[in-house]
């Protein structure tokens, strides 16, 4: 077979739908209602979140400021894929649904509630179900919020939404985050060379600086 020459116009994808799809789920996301963290109800489903913080921490009273009449200033943002989305990429089934959202929102509080500095009453969220081909969907929405919304938590500041390691690979540095919100005990057995606090604050200070503004 004789070989095509090679144009790299014939190589990229564009379809305005898809680029509208993102933006409607987008403005979706952002009229869904604002709950506790975590919800006050259980619930199935798999989908995207926003975290938002309103307390008292010197440290985020940029947030607290930008969101006291209403939640537009997410801390974090994050997903929940359903069960085993990583290895066959399977979409969400009506008849296997999940806890998987409302499983990840949980685990965050206990770290918020074992993090130095911070209260769980400080913080809200919200959040998008994708069901059966809509979870296809859920990564690309949430980079999407993430682009548009430079999360503290997703940008500057990582390590937040990490999870134990795991026996043997303790090896690694200890994430921003807990360096600055130490009480993870799983992060506290991380014995790699981390930054150190005075870094990450000053980072964390340029980047709420910037929040809420054109850039």
């Amino acid at each position: 077979m004789k070989q095509q020459a090679f144009d790299r116009n014939e190589h990229v994808y564009r379809n305005d739908a898809f680029a509208e799809l993102v933006k409607d789920a987008i403005r979706f996301f952002n009229g869904t209602p604002v709950h506790t963290l975590p919800p006050p109800k259980s619930f199935l489903g798999t989908g995207v979140y926003a975290l938002y913080y309103t307390g008292q921490n010197p440290l985020y009273k940029r947030y607290a400021e930008l969101n006291r009449l209403s939640y537009d200033y997410p801390i974090y943002i994050g997903k929940a894929v359903p069960r085993g989305w990583r290895q066959a990429r399977a979409s969400d089934n009506p008849l296997n649904q999940s806890r998987e959202l409302i499983g990840r929102l949980r685990e965050h509080s206990r770290s918020i509630i074992l993090g130095a500095e911070l209260s769980l009453e400080d913080f809200m969220c919200r959040f998008v179900i994708f069901e059966e081909e809509g979870s296809d969907m859920i990564s690309t929405i949430e980079a999407a919020l993430i682009k548009l919304n430079r999360p503290l938590w997703n940008t500057a500041v990582d390590g937040f939404g990490n999870h134990d390691p795991g026996s043997g690979r303790y090896e690694q540095a200890k994430s921003d985050w807990d360096v600055i919100h130490e009480g993870r005990a799983w992060a506290n057995k991380c014995n790699g060379v981390h930054a150190e606090k005075s870094v990450i604050i000053s980072k964390t200070l340029l980047h709420l600086k910037s929040l809420g503004q054109s850039i």
